[in-house]
């Protein structure tokens, strides 16, 4: 498999993994998941879900893609690092208020299901078949 075609898969798949725990945690469950500001209530669906894992997904393999063009040495190794860091301080609104538990143990498996398909997605190898 191509390099392009498992980073595609790898996309597809980081966007599919939370909008899975959405329909597990909300219409499954009965557990819908809201983020309260003040008065304003935002009700999460899986359109936001799947919108927010696309874009990251499309903002990782970006800057992977520009690291490798640019030539920077071991450019799958700092693209994790920085995944990795960017996978932490996704958490910090997360411990803010404005969400039950359920919620927020919700969001949390989502950034981690991203997490865990995107990153060896995109910066894997691909396997040279003989």
């Amino acid at each position: 498999m191509s390099a392009r075609a498992r980073r595609s898969a790898a996309m597809a798949a980081a966007v599919l993994a939370p909008v899975a725990i959405w329909a597990v945690t909300d219409p499954l469950l009965g557990h819908p998941l809201r983020i309260t500001d003040g008065e304003e209530t935002l009700d999460l669906g899986a359109a936001p879900v799947a919108v927010v894992a696309l874009l990251a997904s499309l903002a990782g393999w970006a800057l992977l893609a520009a690291l490798e063009r640019l030539g920077v040495r071991r450019a799958r190794a700092v693209w994790t690092g920085v995944a990795v860091a960017v996978l932490a301080v996704s958490f910090l609104p997360l411990a803010g208020d404005g969400m039950d538990s359920g919620t927020r143990t919700a969001l949390a498996a989502m950034h981690l299901a991203v997490a865990a398909v995107l990153i060896p997605g995109l910066a894997g190898r691909s396997r040279v078949h003989s």
